[in-house]
C-alpha cells in the first residue's frame, strides 16, 4: 500500500503491542536501549493501560504500549503523531504514574524498579538537540553524576533521521528506517535482509493489509487524522482563538458552552478550549463527559 502510515495506532498496537509478536517488541526495545548480549530483555509482559488521555487531541493521536520486562523494568511506550509541544511535560507525567503504580504492589521503597519512557514522535520537539535519539536522565547540574538510574525518558524523532550506510545499519536504524516511511520497497528489503525483526514486521504488515476489517479500521483511523490537521489549519487562518477571546466576552453562558462544545468535536484540548471561551477546565471537562 503506497503511503502506508506505520505510526497509525491501530497498526503500530498490533505491531509491538500483541504477545504473540513480542519478540519484535523486545527487538525495539534491545535495541533502542542499547542492549548487548548480557543485558538483553528475554521477555515481556504486557499491561492493561488505564492511564488514556482526556483531550481528544490526544486520544486521535497517542498510543500508550506498557509492560513489564523480564527484570522488572517498567516500560511505556508512546507513539505521537500531531505536533504537541507539552511533550515533555507529559511523558513526565506518564513516567510517575508509572514508577508510582509499583507501591500498589508493595510499599517498600527498595523494590522500586527502574521506569523507561519512549516517545516516538513524528515531528520535531528538541529544538536544541540535532540526533535523532536522545535520552534524559536525573543528574547533578554541577558534577553530571546521576542521582539514580531509576528514570529513563528516550524521544525518537523521526524527521530527524536519516540511514547513513545501509551495509552497516544497526537496529535500532532498521526500526526508525522502517517507521519513517522513507524508505522503498527494495530498501526495506535489503534492511530486512540483515535484520530478522524488520522482515517479520514486514511480513505482517502485508498480512494486516489483505485484511479488510483492519485495513478499513486503519483508513478510518488515517481520515480522523486527516480531518484534525485540516480543522486545526483552518481555524489557525481565521485566527478563531483571537477572535473567541474578543467576542465572546460578552457572550451569555449559553454561548460559551455550545462554542466550546463544538470546539471539543474539532479536536481542540481542554487547556486551549478553557482559555479560548473563559470557562474552567473543570467545566469544559464535563462537556466533553456529555458529549
Amino acid at each position: 500500500m503506497e503511503n502506508f502510515n506505520r505510526l497509525n495506532d491501530l497498526y503500530f498496537k498490533k505491531l509491538l503491542g500483541d504477545k504473540n509478536r513480542k519478540n519484535l517488541t523486545l527487538s525495539f526495545l534491545n535495541a533502542i536501549l542499547n542492549k548487548d548480549e548480557r543485558e538483553y530483555f528475554t521477555d515481556i509482559t504486557f499491561l492493561d493501560k488505564d492511564n488514556e488521555p482526556l483531550t481528544l487531541d490526544g486520544k486521535l493521536s497517542k498510543l500508550d504500549i506498557r509492560a513489564d520486562l523480564n527484570d522488572g523494568t517498567q516500560v511505556d511506550i508512546e507513539v505521537q503523531v500531531c505536533p504537541f509541544k507539552f511533550m515533555a511535560e507529559r511523558s513526565l507525567y506518564y513516567w510517575s504514574k508509572m514508577y508510582s503504580e509499583q507501591l500498589e504492589k508493595s510499599a517498600e521503597y527498595k523494590k522500586l524498579k527502574k521506569a523507561i519512557a519512549i516517545n516516538l514522535l513524528a515531528f520535531d520537539y528538541l529544538e536544541d538537540e540535532q540526533d535523532w535519539h536522545n535520552i534524559y536522565n536525573l543528574l547533578n547540574v554541577k558534577s553530571h553524576n546521576k542521582l539514580t538510574d531509576h528514570i529513563e525518558i528516550h524521544f525518537l524523532e523521526l524527521p530527524k533521521f536519516t540511514l547513513k550506510d545501509m551495509r552497516k545499519i544497526r537496529t535500532s536504524e532498521a526500526w526508525l528506517a522502517y517507521f519513517s516511511g522513507r524508505y522503498t520497497k527494495k530498501e526495506l528489503e535489503e534492511i530486512a535482509m540483515t535484520t530478522p525483526a524488520i522482515k517479520e514486521a514486514v511480513e505482517f504488515e502485508n498480512t494486516f493489509l489483505q485484511d479488510k476489517i483492519e485495513r478499513r479500521a486503519y483508513e478510518q483511523r488515517e481520515k480522523a487524522i486527516r480531518d484534525y490537521y485540516s480543522y486545526m489549519s483552518a481555524y489557525k487562518e481565521e485566527g478563531l482563538e483571537q477572535g473567541l477571546k474578543q467576542g465572546l466576552k460578552q457572550g451569555k453562558l449559553e454561548e460559551k458552552f455550545r462554542t466550546a462544545t463544538n470546539l471539543l468535536k474539532m479536536g481542540f484540548d481542554i487547556e486551549t478550549i478553557s482559555k479560548a471561551v473563559e470557562l474552567s477546565r473543570e467545566k469544559i471537562q464535563e462537556l466533553s463527559e456529555k458529549k
